[in-house]
């Protein structure tokens, strides 16, 4: 859409000013499509859904047996090692990621939305598949760390979800990659428990001298690297939404369509991008507040990621619950359904209704109350263990992703869409740092804490989730005013 010489602002064509299209330009293109299409954009969604999916398939799917593959490459020396070795490989993903990401948001900007994904699924189907082969700690460190900073389409995909619908439907789009992605790491850690030693789990179709029976880790990896090829094929014909030509930007024009903008959502928590926001992402505090309190939460959830797997695979003389890789993938898996449904029927009446932060913070105070009762299911057995375990998994899992979700709608609205790849580069890159530190960090922890199972201070498993919860309620803290920026206006 564009003015002579230029694009014009998606603000003054809700404002009914004469829309020209470029021809040739993906950008107008997907305009013209958005301003004749009345419902839901279901083909340019489904692209959204699958290709987070697929990226996000290998991110947690080695949770479940990291355990046993740092035992059985041999590189901790006593079994309460284990779980210090695991977090340096669980971190290695976030820290190439944190590397690249602001890189490959400033390629999405340049070259546009569809390269960077293609490239990011194709990384996918090579360095998972060399990761599921590794017989090497360093090995699994490198393939990781690779498949970390060549994947970076989680921030492009982002904006991609904002630009392919019209602006009543943004709050969905934004919900899809959530859901997507929390269903990614949900079913790829229960593809880990289900098909990880496949030997050992199916005797009758794997021998122990087969190729799965000596790469014992290779089938999951398989699996979801299969699925990225078929996405990566599927994205050919993926439409680009970035505008391609020179645009030129009437600075009243936009001033007088900001502010009636802005009028539209006067009851709202949250703030939309001021113009003089434009020139530095740094400088924009609506998008910086909700980025940093973003990251505090995505610590939060990578590092109860890891000590759940870690917790409940762990002997209950270690003060864990003395599950099997498969009883866990089990868990995850009830817990993906779940997360499927809240977030395509749930999570969209309540963003409505109370708004992305309000939403957050009673998501983190029901997270808090949740996390309080974890160690005391080391009392329990059987179907009762089982029952109270998926209960409150589901109700974890989809509470953390409703902050995400929130997360997402309150940074892409607080920038505008010719900084969008980069602003979400950004977050990912910021948010990969603290993700590469979590694991790390929640494993040296929880070694630590199986070493003092006799302490009078918070013993054992309780003290990892009294820091989870301590973590938990620094970011509800700063979901609030002074530090939250919540003027009187939002973009919905």
């Amino acid at each position: 859409m564009e003015e002579e010489g230029g694009v014009t602002s998606p603000l003054l064509l809700r404002q009914g000013q004469e829309k020209v299209y470029h021809p040739g330009c993906p950008g107008c293109a997907n305009d013209r499509r958005k301003e004749l299409q009345e419902g839901l954009p279901y083909k340019e969604f489904l692209y959204v859904w699958i290709i987070c999916l697929a990226t996000s398939l290998p991110v947690s799917s080695l949770f479940p047996f990291l355990y046993f593959m740092i035992r059985d490459l041999h590189v901790a020396k006593r079994t309460e090692d284990i779980g210090f070795y695991a977090g340096f490989v669980g971190a290695s993903f976030m820290l190439g990621r944190c590397l690249t990401s602001t890189v490959w948001g400033m390629a999405a900007d340049r070259f546009g939305r569809k390269p960077v994904a293609i490239l990011g699924v194709f990384s996918v189907v090579i360095f998972n598949t060399l990761f599921g082969l590794s017989t090497s700690y360093w090995m699994a460190i490198a393939t990781r760390f690779l498949l970390g900073a060549l994947n970076g389409l989680l921030g492009p995909i982002k904006a991609y979800s904002i630009e392919v619908c019209r602006p009543e439907h943004e709050a969905l789009g934004i919900s899809l990659v959530g859901t997507a992605w929390g269903i990614g790491l949900i079913i790829g850690p229960a593809l880990g428990g289900y098909l990880a030693q496949p030997a050992e789990k199916f005797p009758d179709l794997f021998s122990p001298d087969s190729f799965f029976g000596r790469f014992p880790y290779f089938l999951p990896c398989l699996c979801s690297s299969l699925f990225a090829a078929v996405v990566l094929v599927i994205c050919i014909w993926m439409p680009e939404t970035l505008h391609k030509h020179k645009a030129r930007h009437d600075e009243n024009k936009n001033d007088e369509a900001l502010e009636a903008h802005q009028s539209d959502y006067k009851d709202k928590d949250e703030q939309i991008p001021s113009l003089d926001d434009k020139k530095s992402l740094l400088k924009n505090w609506p998008f910086m507040s909700s980025l940093i309190t973003y990251c505090v939460f995505s610590f939060h959830d990578m590092a109860y990621s890891e000590v759940f797997s870690l917790w409940a695979e762990s002997d209950r003389k270690y003060g864990g619950l003395s599950l099997s890789s498969e009883d866990v993938g089990q868990v995850l898996s009830v817990t993906g359904v779940s997360l499927l449904i809240y977030q395509l029927s749930v999570y969209p009446r309540t963003n409505k209704i109370l708004g992305p932060i309000k939403t957050s913070r009673v998501a983190a105070v029901l997270c808090m109350l949740i996390l309080l009762g974890y160690p005391y299911m080391t009392h329990l057995s059987g179907t009762a263990l089982s029952v109270v375990l998926n209960i409150a998994s589901i109700l974890k899992i989809n509470l953390a992703s409703t902050i995400i979700s929130s997360s997402f709608i309150l940074q892409n609205n607080a920038v505008p869409q010719d900084q969008r790849g980069a602003a979400n580069g950004l977050s990912v890159t910021v948010m990969s740092l603290f993700k590469s530190i979590a694991p790390a960090a929640a494993g040296t922890v929880f070694s630590w804490a199986q070493e003092r199972q006799h302490a009078f201070f918070f013993p054992g498993d309780q003290m990892v989730f009294f820091l989870l919860n301590a973590i938990e309620l620094l970011g509800l803290v700063l979901t609030f005013k002074p530090f939250m920026a919540a003027p009187e206006s939002r973009a919905a």
